[in-house]
């Protein structure tokens, strides 16, 4: 079965899959992959400009269903739009709801370390961005609530296709809304379109509620599904063809 699915998918899709694979195998080989790779916020000592382009590729080690699900949506749904748009269209779409994803994320964190900034004395927050690295790889953190939420926010980098794959399944859900999908939990069918309407508004929802607990970048999510749904409604314009 497995070798079934690999043999009809699509070409760029065949390749992303094989680029995740390999980097996420990196990273038990490289220790030091993350720090490079991940996307670090803008202003972090971390930050390099090449994270943007190569965050995408990197998945959690401690979480294989982490890439099992943004993979299992990229040959799934990605495939579809492949075939329907072909492989420089879909590649440029890829990469551009991955990149919208960055810059959504990258934006909403900057507001955010600028408001806890603004809780703090110039001389905490100097303190934190000079020492706060150093403290955050022993497996540490500031006592200070304000200096400790700045600290974590400076060196918590995000990764992950799941900027990109929101993206896909806006396309998806856009060019296939009548499709039916079953659902995993609980195992019922609905319709393309409503499961993505559902998923973007849990997104926002989530991402306004600003749980500190929660380590998910919703904002990612929400700007792949925003430069998608922009994308699609610009190449749809003159195609009424839906599935």
């Amino acid at each position: 079965m497995l070798d079934q699915i690999f043999r009809n998918m699509t070409p760029v899709v065949k390749n992303l899959l094989i680029l995740n694979l390999l980097f996420f195998i990196a990273q038990f080989a490289l220790p030091n992959i993350m720090d490079q790779m991940a996307l670090y916020p803008i202003g972090s000592e971390n930050f390099r400009p090449w994270q943007l382009a190569t965050h995408f590729f990197m998945h959690s080690k401690q979480s294989f269903f982490h890439i099992l699900f943004n993979m299992f949506a990229v040959v799934f749904f990605g495939t579809n739009l492949e075939k329907a748009w072909g492989p420089q269209r879909f590649l440029l779409y890829y990469f551009a709801t991955a990149m919208g994803a960055a810059l959504l994320h990258s934006f909403v964190v900057y507001l955010r370390i600028k408001g806890v900034e603004a809780e703090l004395s110039p001389d905490m927050v100097e303190y934190v961005r000079a020492n706060g690295s150093d403290l955050w790889s022993q497996q540490k953190n500031y006592i200070d609530p304000n200096m400790g939420a700045l600290n974590a926010m400076l060196n918590i980098p995000v990764l992950g296709a799941s900027g990109a794959v929101f993206g896909v399944l806006v396309a998806f859900g856009y060019l296939f809304p009548n499709t039916q999908l079953m659902l995993l939990f609980p195992p019922i069918p609905i319709k393309a379109k409503f499961l993505v309407i559902g998923y973007i508004g849990l997104e926002l929802y989530l991402g306004f509620a600003n749980n500190p607990q929660d380590n998910v970048a919703h904002f990612a999510h929400l700007g792949g599904a925003l430069i998608g749904i922009i994308l699609v409604l610009i190449w749809q314009r003159s195609k009424k063809n839906f599935y």
